[in-house]
């Protein structure tokens, strides 16, 4: 029998401590220590509030011949350091609003700014190459080793060859892999957990103040995926990152993000909290959100006699 040690205090969704970490690791999700995600928000409210670093304004999009709007009259201010999840169905627009942020798919109206700029107004390749991104299956160049794959950007940039073996050996320390057994190898001799890592190094290595994340976990299995989740949430700290992630699992959301941003049908929902949405949801559709993991984890806590 588990218990927890303070049956009565609950998280952001409502439940036990000891409840949710029994719900989250039988379904594999990223168990967070609760004491230190309270304590460092408790630090940043007793400081002054960051500005935004990201700000995006009545932004379009539509794809020729779908007769929709991927994405219609869309505002959202993401502040310096914040970890923000993008979330919806299949169809919503939230990748499709995460790839105008460095211009992979061109907006048809609105604007994007990043420290203070609009992206529309800087190169777009310059640009991608100053804001990191990850991909659901990490996009490694197969035909380089691990150590090039995490030099691509800085040799890009025309950094000298000490400076970038450097960087390598900070990033695979900073991502858990041992230099001497991983930076020779090619991605075909790597799991999908450390090619995800390695891919992860690589959109750090310009030093980027932005990082983009397009449901870097999907193809994970359980285990692989909480370790991972749980080194982008410390290396995101760390770093001072600002972060914004894609991902269709509520769970991951509700356990890694600062906040929150709910879409459907290419339109802005709601945004907030974890607690912010938990307690206050828009409509009935982002109550189905939360009820889903809410739900599950009653029912794992039942069935454990939790």
């Amino acid at each position: 029998r588990i218990r927890s040690r303070h049956p009565r205090r609950l998280n952001p969704n409502g439940l036990s401590d000891g409840k949710i970490t029994v719900f989250f690791k039988g379904w594999g999700g990223f168990t967070p220590n609760l004491r230190e995600r309270a304590r460092a928000r408790r630090m940043a409210h007793s400081k002054k509030a960051p500005g935004p670093l990201i700000e995006i304004l009545e932004l379009s999009k539509a794809y020729a011949g779908s007769g929709t709007q991927a994405v219609s009259d869309f505002n959202l201010s993401v502040p310096e350091g914040e970890f923000l999840v993008l979330i919806g169905p299949s169809g919503s627009g939230k990748t499709t609003t995460l790839n105008m942020v460095n211009r992979l798919v061109e907006p048809d109206g609105g604007e994007i700014r990043i420290q203070g700029r609009n992206v529309l107004e800087s190169d777009p390749v310059m640009l991608r190459r100053s804001i990191g991104y990850v991909f659901q299956e990490a996009g490694l160049f197969p035909h380089m080793t691990v150590a090039e794959n995490i030099a691509v950007t800085p040799n890009l940039l025309g950094w000298d060859q000490p400076r970038i073996r450097t960087r390598v050996h900070q990033l695979l320390d900073m991502v858990q892999l041992e230099e001497g057994a991983f930076a020779n190898r090619l991605p075909l001799e790597l799991s999908g957990g450390q090619r995800q890592r390695v891919a992860l190094a690589r959109a750090l290595a310009a030093r980027p103040p932005v990082l983009l994340l397009d449901e870097p976990f999907g193809a994970l299995d359980p285990v692989t995926r909480e370790s991972v989740a749980a080194d982008v949430r410390r290396i995101h700290q760390r770093l001072g990152l600002t972060t914004l992630m894609v991902t269709h699992d509520m769970t991951e959301a509700l356990l890694m993000a600062d906040r929150i941003a709910v879409m459907r049908d290419g339109r802005l929902i709601q945004v907030g909290t974890p607690r912010e949405l938990a307690s206050s949801p828009a409509d009935e559709f982002v109550t189905q959100l939360i009820e889903n993991p809410r739900r599950r984890a009653h029912a794992l806590a039942e069935m454990l006699n939790v």
